[in-house]
């Protein structure tokens, strides 16, 4: 699929797969998704834009490359706190916003009930993290609020998306790229990912 770009770095599958398995208990899922979250941050930022500038070493005066623009993430609520940690060890100046929605269980339309983001998003690039990618439906209402705040450029990142999600996000917003683990085979009636890895939230914070 166009724009869907899908991590397959041993190490991340490595995890992805331990974060699949049930007998996972909440502390090691946490501390294995602050882990791969960073070495995602790693694959993601490969095309951020640098710019030069000058140092001075205990030695002599060099020229140097820092980030061209200023990065912001931002999390959907709740699951998508898992992914900041990783994200602020790569990216330590980025800024963090938060939306919060919730899925209907009987319409799986999404509910929102939180919106924050730094002000003057519109030179940065904009991280959406969120560690599923189920029907879609939290993923474009999140991407529609941040465009109608401003921000220009969006970057969709997620642990494990379905077929479903990613072609709603494909068809909503088309421009936006979204990095992935793993695409799974589909969706269940009740809307969650197959085989997936159950309810990220409620695995990371012990609320099963």
């Amino acid at each position: 699929m166009k724009n869907l770009i899908i991590l397959d770095h041993p190490i991340v599958q490595r995890d992805v797969t331990l974060l699949r398995d049930k007998r996972t208990p909440s502390n090691q899922f946490r501390a294995i998704l602050r882990r791969v979250s960073a070495l995602m941050a790693f694959a993601v930022t490969a095309d951020l834009p640098l710019r030069s500038v000058s140092v001075t070493t205990p030695l002599a005066k060099t020229k140097g490359r820092v980030l061209a623009r200023p990065v912001v993430l931002v999390p959907i609520l709740r699951a998508g706190l898992g992914l900041v940690g990783g994200f602020v060890e790569v990216l330590p100046d980025s800024r963090v916003g938060h939306i919060g929605l919730y899925r209907d269980e009987h319409s799986l339309r999404p509910v929102d009930y939180y919106f924050k983001v730094p002000r003057n998003i519109r030179e940065a690039m904009v991280f959406l993290l969120d560690p599923m990618l189920a029907t879609g439906g939290s993923a474009t209402a999140a991407l529609t609020y941040l465009k109608n705040h401003g921000a220009k450029t969006l970057v969709c990142v997620t642990l494990v998306a379905a077929p479903e999600g990613v072609r709603r996000v494909h068809k909503e917003h088309p421009e936006v790229k979204i990095y992935t683990c793993a695409l799974d085979k589909k969706l269940n009636a009740r809307g969650y990912i197959l085989p997936g890895l159950g309810d990220a939230g409620d695995r990371m914070f012990g609320t099963e």
